[in-house]
């Protein structure tokens, strides 16, 4: 997911990267109240406290009202100079501590640094509003912006114009005074509510369930390395002796393919799937249903009918109906397949003699049997040869020769925990391009799932670029014992997607922070889902799928057998999603009336999926809408899978997967993205409208 920069996200406008013009004069053991010393300047990590970020946060929002009251004060005509770039450079000292701070609150989060993000996180919603509602301020955009066609400016000053004044006509700057102040207390109380909803999924997904099993029979089916890191968890939960199944799904996941024990399996699952809505101290729906009447409300203040309105916008898709029409062209098929699939599955269990009907913690166990029946292949083949350090050699592998790029491992950088690593990036010549982190593992402080954010963005300094750092967070399968981490190939294909949002941020070449890399939310996972059809190409599988033990390449054999089952269990797949998808599009088009799980069996019940299959994400832990800054968005993932898809096919045609020519030119996307219209900008690539046929062949929908 680009829950890039998740959460950060609704702060992108505040926390720009920037100069500095106003000396600090606070205590200069803070780090961040100081130049970073470190390599590449990167953030010291190893020097940063707890106590460091209410200061740094409290000093840089004085600093940026300095910086926005001088541009106010200014008694000269507004200029792009004097307004849009000084504005665009405010806010350094903010950028810099809200950068580590939200980062770390995802990936290495404890009690006491949640508790600070309830006491921050207001702090800046205000200090957002009195920025986008100070009259004073957009008067002066304002006036840049109507003048803008006869200042001679170039493209880029020009957009960088309109977004800004759109920025502030969609933070409220044209509403009358009441309708500031409601919207204000809007702001204030989404902000909570969303960081509210996700320590909820937190904490329902990291600590408030595990399945302890004490009876080594019901370990029966399972692989060898994934018991041993269920006694792992065992023992650093203080069971030794015993196995621990968590919901995170590296270890949920092996426990639902492969364990026989039927009802652990249901267990387990429902765990899952009751995330937030336990009725405990944790619950989501309350929270839940008041973000989606909050949001309601702040859109019709704009004049929206719905927030979904508001917010595709300024997307590609610009309407719900849109998305909903498109969504629903591949809603058809995928469920006609994933109907056939779970034919097949039912058809091995009478065959099996099993006399019940197949529930959906069962579909895992079953497809993988009939995965295995129809292509003699199964996920326990395939893992030996995904070791994690292997794979992220097919990964630099894959992004050296797509780019005439090289990585150069670092050991000698600030890290925010020990697992972490890190990478420089350079051109083949030597140059600089920026610094890359990985964190790979779960653990009890991190968010689930999988992101990349950033702890600096690109940028311009006095005339100079400022190279970017950037950070994958990924939730994988541990090593354990003697066996190092063996990833499954969908943990294979996440690490090459991560690791194309971070190829965005390190290629971004803007002279603006607004606009530099900033596209529209459905163009946003282009460049990461690119990345994954590299993974399953023979020449990139040849180069990292080396078996853990033995280092024998994966034989063609297996290559063959994984080709030829691309396209299994993809009705599954695609149903699972575009149901999700559908149900942010319900949560934000429709107004609450009823109790969240009536309104969402609604939602589900509408469109006829079936019960065998549940939502990707149920609404009680959809935290990609809830607290990620993907509300009426998670479509997004499906609508750049045609722009992905499309995009791949003409690496495809060209009859070479690393056509220098068409990576050149998708390079050449990522650098100037946000230069222009996320349609623009991919037409500028591809000299054609994306087709939607490449995406339906992958997925064997047609």
């Amino acid at each position: 997911m680009q829950k890039i920069g998740i959460t950060l996200f609704a702060f992108a406008l505040i926390l720009s990267s920037c100069n500095q013009k106003k000396e600090v004069k606070k205590d200069m053991n803070n780090p961040f109240f100081k130049e970073y010393t470190t390599p590449f300047q990167v953030p010291p990590f190893n020097e940063i406290k707890l106590e460091h970020y209410m200061p740094a946060t409290e000093e840089g929002i004085a600093v940026q009202l300095a910086e926005i009251k001088a541009i106010t004060d200014n008694k000269d005509e507004a200029t792009f100079d004097n307004t849009i770039l000084a504005f665009d450079l405010s806010g350094d000292l903010l950028n810099n501590a809200g950068n580590v701070f939200f980062n770390l609150n995802s990936a290495n989060t404890n009690d006491a640094m949640q508790a600070l993000a309830r006491e921050i996180t207001p702090k800046l919603s205000t200090h957002r509003d009195n920025i986008m509602l100070n009259k004073d301020l957009f008067k002066r955009v304002k006036a840049v912006y109507e003048k803008r066609k006869d200042l001679k400016l170039d493209a880029e000053q020009l957009r960088v114009v309109e977004k800004y004044y759109q920025d502030f006509e969609r933070s409220g700057a044209n509403l009358p005074d009441e309708k500031q102040a409601e919207l204000r207390k809007l702001n204030d109380e989404l902000s909570m509510a969303e960081l509210k909803f996700g320590e909820n999924a937190l904490a329902e997904t990291n600590k408030n369930f595990k399945l302890v099993i004490d009876n080594e029979a019901d370990l029966k089916g399972l692989p060898a390395e994934v018991i041993a890191a269920a006694a792992e968890l065992a023992k650093a939960d203080n069971l030794a002796g015993k196995w621990v199944f968590t919901l995170q799904k590296p270890s949920m996941l092996p426990f639902l393919q492969y364990a026989e024990n039927r009802s652990l399996r249901e267990k387990l699952y429902k765990g899952y799937l009751n995330r937030g809505n336990n009725s405990n101290a944790n619950d989501n729906k309350e929270v839940l249903g008041k973000l989606v009447k909050l949001r309601d409300q702040k859109a019709k203040l704009f004049g929206f009918n719905n927030w979904a309105a508001y917010v595709v916008d300024v997307n590609m898709a610009k309407t719900p109906e849109k998305i909903n029409e498109f969504l629903m062209k591949l809603w058809t098929p995928a469920l006609e397949r994933a109907k056939k699939e779970r034919a097949d599955m039912q058809a091995m269990i009478n065959q099996e003699g099993g006399k019940f009907k197949i529930e959906s913690w069962d579909w895992w166990f079953y497809a993988e049997k009939v995965r295995k029946a129809k292509y003699d292949l199964d996920e326990a083949q395939l893992k030996p040869y995904f070791k994690l350090e292997n794979v992220i050699d097919g990964m630099i592998y894959t992004a050296s020769k797509l780019y005439n790029i090289k990585f150069i491992k670092h050991t000698d950088l600030p890290l925010y925990c020990d697992e972490a690593i890190t990478y420089e990036v350079q051109e083949a010549n030597g140059k600089h391009i920026g610094i890359f982190y990985m964190d790979f593992h779960p653990r009890p402080g991190k968010s689930n799932g999988a992101w990349c954010t950033s702890f600096r963005n690109q940028s311009y300094k006095n005339g100079k670029m400022v190279t970017p750092v950037v950070s994958i967070v990924c939730n994988f399968t541990r090593p354990s014992g003697n066996t190092p981490a063996l990833l499954s190939f969908d943990e294979v294909t996440t690490l090459f997607h991560e690791s194309g949002h971070a190829l965005h941020g390190l290629f971004t070449d803007g002279p603006y922070r607004r606009t530099a890399g900033n596209v529209p939310n459905d163009f946003v996972e282009l460049p990461s889902q690119v990345m994954e059809n590299w993974a399953l190409e023979p020449e990139v599988l040849r180069v990292y799928a080396k078996h853990y033990q033995t280092g024998e390449v994966i034989p063609q054999q297996l290559i063959t057998k994984l080709e030829k089952s691309a396209q299994f269990n993809q009705g599954f797949e695609t149903v699972e999603y575009l149901a999700a998808s559908l149900l942010d599009m319900d949560w934000h088009t429709q107004v609450l009336n009823t109790d969240v799980e009536s309104f969402e069996k609604a939602s589900l019940d509408k469109i006829g999926l079936i019960p065998e299959i549940a939502p990707r994400y149920r609404s009680t832990y959809f935290s990609h809408i809830f607290s990620g800054g993907y509300s009426a968005g998670y479509y997004v993932y499906i609508w750049a899978a045609v722009l992905d898809a499309d995009a791949f096919d003409a690496f495809k045609q060209s009859g070479n997967i690393f056509n220098p020519e068409i990576a050149a030119k998708f390079r050449t996307l990522l650098t100037k993205s946000g230069s222009d219209e996320g349609m623009t900008i991919y037409k500028n690539f591809r000299g054609q409208e994306p087709s939607i046929e490449p995406l339906l062949r992958r997925r064997g929908l047609k």
